[in-house]
């Protein structure tokens, strides 16, 4: 009888264990593990880069099966560093990470931020994006060439709009265009909107000459003609977008953005391969190549130390660059 009793006690206890849900899942061989309660954190506004990024890499990570779902939140704020400043505070947890890029980088330069990347786990490089030089489908702006001849003559009168605040790459990609152009990056009159969203509205709405942010933040708007594409940042023309690089168009600027994710510093060995490990596995799914190409966005996938690597490289670049512009 005491010997049934104690089976009994034993069996009742591994039920109970077996009741208890784990932190993180198992997973099948393909999905690995998953991150139970993982939340990512966007640090602008709604429809900007970041927030597309993030929303595209979690459905895509959900409907692979990868992980479980994942809350996609956001908390804007002075060029992305109010959420940094939240995520370096986060320090040791392993369920929350942010998406973020070059824009974060120069922002920590132009707000003084008393956090910086440095502070955070970095976890994966994911794209690479050029920007674009847009106007409304109503501007006098028909090509490049006369918005720089336009600009050349009066840069006070033709205000650019960009979705990232000064130091970002919507702030950076105007200003070297100016100085390609022959225009004091001091007499630029550069309105900085938080995020993509907020800018498209202020471009087709004619609030600023013309606006330059990501191709992901604009192709939509641009299939529809409410506007024009007047050049493209990057070295090469990019698939699907109907217009010329600004090189070709005569004005020297080769400009590409990237974004990544990062997590709060001190996590455990464990928690941080967890999260390596599910951005690695994205890569290889279709839904993620889709999401890349239905974008316009070039894989650049860089994990872990390499990321971090790569970040530090930024870090020093985006500050030469401010310091040659007389912005920092």
């Amino acid at each position: 009888m005491k010997n049934r009793k104690a089976w009994l006690a034993v069996l009742g206890a591994a039920v109970a264990l077996l009741l208890v849900p784990p932190l993180v899942s198992a997973g099948g061989e393909e999905t690995g593990p998953q991150i139970r309660g993982l939340r990512m954190m966007v640090p602008n506004s709604p429809g900007g880069g970041y927030d597309i990024t993030a929303r595209t890499a979690v459905k895509a990570v959900e409907d692979a099966g990868l992980n479980g779902n994942i809350e996609v939140f956001n908390l804007p704020g002075a060029g992305g560093t109010v959420g940094l400043g939240r995520l370096v505070n986060e320090r040791g947890n392993g369920k929350l990470a942010m998406s973020m890029g070059l824009g974060v980088v120069g922002s920590v330069y132009t707000n003084k931020s008393p956090s910086s990347l440095q502070d955070t786990t970095a976890i994966a490089k994911l794209t690479e994006e050029a920007d674009i030089v847009v106007v409304s489908k109503d501007s006098p702006y028909q090509t490049i060439q006369q918005l720089v001849e336009a600009w050349r003559a009066d840069p006070g009168s033709v205000p650019v709009g960009g979705g990232s605040a000064p130091g970002g790459p919507d702030h950076l990609a105007p200003m070297l265009m100016a100085q390609a152009a022959g225009i004091p990056p001091t007499r630029v009159n550069y309105i900085p909107f938080d995020g993509g969203g907020e800018l498209m509205a202020s471009v087709l709405g004619g609030k600023v000459g013309f606006g330059v942010s990501g191709i992901g933040e604009t192709r939509d708007q641009i299939a529809s003609g409410a506007l024009r594409a007047l050049a493209v940042t990057s070295p090469q023309r990019v698939p699907g977008i109907d217009a010329p690089t600004l090189q070709e168009s005569g004005v020297d600027v080769s400009f590409t953005n990237w974004r990544g994710i990062v997590a709060p510093p001190g996590l455990s060995d464990s928690d941080r391969e967890r999260l390596i490990g599910l951005f690695t596995r994205l890569q290889d799914t279709p839904q993620w190549r889709e999401a890349l190409q239905r974008n316009g966005w070039t894989p650049a996938f860089q994990p872990g130390d390499d990321f971090a690597a790569f970040l530090k490289t930024e870090n020093d670049r985006v500050a030469a660059v401010l310091k040659e512009l007389g912005l920092a």
